[in-house]
């Protein structure tokens, strides 16, 4: 952000709420230097726009390297992303990986290729964080991807499990944030359009009308039509957890066995 735009009140909104989810969670510490995965989504575009005004609000200092992954899909413009950062003065690696043709190979015809697609996308930023010397990954889930992913874990899984604001690779090597996993999607959307992102769209992914992701977002969004507290809600229950009136013995150990009352709703 320039130091002559004044921040709406939408963007002072997303503000408090980024700086409040770095505060409680520890997300960023003096001296690190962050890569920022920017996919040319709205969400990724956002999170860097928020975390350049938390590196002048909150009194860290921070580095900030936006990284975006060409994958290999037909007809993606990479210059669109390169531009915008030179334009905001955002530092700015750009790789080149041919994933689109894997995941053409492996995933059959009529299965959503998100998965495989996202795993394959991780592994690579892992790796080129490394490289950068980048203390964090910075990802641009925001709460409704949380979610959605508790619910489909809930629904497809058997686990309860969402998207933890901070979590260390399986390998040890990176930390992984998520500075708007408290901020709603729809501010983001409004926040894209009202700041102008060049928004570059996946044809591959989850957003694909059919995808398990999008039957749960309808879910959701049916829910919230009936009572528009659904969302605060669910929000709230991912901090609110009742370790003893679940059927994990592992836990139920931990947090010394018995509870208080059934916990029944009247």
């Amino acid at each position: 952000m320039t130091p002559t735009r004044r921040a709406s009140l939408l963007e002072r909104k997303l503000l408090t709420t980024v700086l409040r989810t770095v505060h409680d969670f520890s997300l960023i510490a003096p001296g690190d230097r962050v890569l920022c995965g920017l996919s040319g989504g709205k969400d990724s575009y956002g999170m860097i726009w928020l975390l350049r005004e938390v590196q002048r609000r909150a009194g860290i200092p921070f580095e900030i390297i936006a990284v975006n992954l060409d994958q290999g899909h037909p007809g993606f413009e990479q210059h669109v992303i390169s531009d915008w950062c030179d334009a905001h003065g955002i530092r700015h690696h750009m790789v080149q990986r041919d994933t689109f043709r894997i995941v053409q190979e492996k995933v059959p015809a009529g299965q959503t290729p998100c998965s495989l697609c996202s795993r394959l996308r991780r592994g690579i930023l892992y790796d080129v964080a490394v490289e950068l010397g980048c203390a964090k990954i910075a990802l641009g889930h925001h709460r409704d991807d949380a979610l959605e992913t508790l619910l489909m874990n809930l629904l497809h899984q058997g686990r309860l499990q969402a998207m933890p604001p901070r979590f260390r690779s399986d390998d040890g090597r990176n930390v992984v944030i998520r500075p708007l996993v408290q901020c709603d999607e729809a501010d983001l959307a409004a926040l894209a359009l009202e700041r102008a992102f060049p928004i570059l769209p996946c044809d591959l992914c989850g957003a694909l009308p059919n995808s398990e992701r999008q039957r749960v977002k309808r879910l959701i969004a049916e829910w919230s039509a009936a009572d528009p507290r659904v969302r605060d809600s669910m929000g709230a229950a991912l901090a609110n957890v009742r370790v003893t009136h679940l059927h994990d013995k592992r836990l139920l150990e931990l947090a010394g066995g018995e509870a208080a009352s059934d916990g029944t709703v009247p």
